[in-house]
């Protein structure tokens, strides 16, 4: 009766370490009906301002602390996530992987200086930066929880 114990034991265990795929940032959220990143654009058509919990793939990460994500859209269109109140951040390595996140899309437009300052985060050139001269209009979304997936 011990070894059985011990052998469900073990199991509950592996079981419970196999279960998690994912590491969590922020608000504590799961997975479980996440839209594709790839539909923002066309629910974004229909209201300025909405929230989702979605689903996609990191195109690049803030490299001085992790502040923001951009994730793949679209048409080769990307949407900047930012996280709630600048309370939590993700890992600066995490470009390629898969998210989940959960929060508040809107069209907004991003001045020249906040393009200019992102530029900078990014680790582009001086000349990069100096190029940018117009605000844009873009889909951005600001993130209560994150989930980064382990693989």
């Amino acid at each position: 009766m011990k070894k059985l114990v011990s052998i469900l034991a073990l199991l509950m265990v592996v079981n419970f370490a196999f279960a998690q795929k994912f590491d969590s940032f922020g608000d504590k959220i799961n997975a479980d009906g996440a839209i594709a990143a790839t539909e923002l654009n066309k629910k974004a058509q229909e209201t300025p301002s909405f929230d989702a919990k979605v689903t996609g793939t990191v195109e690049s990460v803030c490299q001085v602390k992790g502040c923001w994500m951009k994730v793949k859209l679209s048409d080769g269109q990307t949407m900047r996530v930012t996280f709630k109140d600048y309370g939590f951040f993700v890992p600066k390595d995490i470009s390629g992987k898969t998210v989940v996140f959960e929060g508040n899309a809107k069209t907004k437009t991003t001045s020249v200086d906040e393009l200019r300052h992102y530029a900078e985060d990014a680790g582009k050139s001086k000349e990069e930066v100096a190029k940018i001269t117009e605000p844009k209009k873009e889909l951005t979304f600001v993130a209560n929880g994150v989930l980064v997936s382990k693989n």
